[in-house]
């Protein structure tokens, strides 16, 4: 195999979800919540879509992918590709949209209610809440997304059903990571 095929496969391995900065779109609901004080309530809802679809194109995603690996039987696909959605949907919920939601709207709640006894104005003090927030968010990613991976791998993971063994060529991919 050259270098362009082994760069070819590498690209295709990388999880464009949660390994590229697409994984910011899970965060724009954040981005919503640092700027609650500021914008009008609709642009922070409008912020949760976004994170929603994201949520929901990485289900998709991942199903698809889970429904092209080789199964013994049509039972064990159907399976394995409502478990990998139900998994995605699950560890999306949580790591891109309630825990950091409420981690960045918590910061900046205590943010303002610290900054309004200070002698700043309100435009002051709505503008360093802001700012609070947004610069919390690259500091919470990494820790939540792996909090959630252990914490599902420790509670649900292994509870879910286990298809037949696959063809030797196919086992060693997974679609959980």
């Amino acid at each position: 195999m050259d270098d362009s095929q082994l760069t070819q496969k590498e690209l295709k391995d990388i999880d464009i979800y949660r390994n590229t900065p697409i994984r910011f779109l899970g965060y724009a609901n954040e981005v919503g919540e640092a700027f609650r004080s500021v914008v009008h309530v609709s642009l922070v809802r409008l912020s949760y879509v976004v994170s929603i679809g994201y949520v929901c194109a990485d289900a998709l995603d991942k199903s698809r992918r889970a429904y092209k690996l080789p199964y013994s039987s049509a039972t064990d696909r159907r399976q394995e590709v409502s478990t990998t959605a139900f998994d995605c949907l699950l560890w999306q919920s949580l790591a891109s949209v309630a825990i950091p939601g409420f981690t960045i709207n918590r910061v900046c709640a205590l943010s303002n209610a610290i900054l309004r006894r200070t002698t700043l104005g309100t435009p002051i003090t709505k503008a360093i809440t802001t700012i609070v927030g947004l610069s919390t968010i690259p500091f919470i990613v990494h820790p939540i997304d792996a909090f959630v991976e252990h914490a599902m791998e420790k509670t649900i993971r292994p509870y879910y059903p286990k298809p037949a063994p696959l063809p030797e060529t196919a086992a060693d991919k997974t679609i959980y990571t």
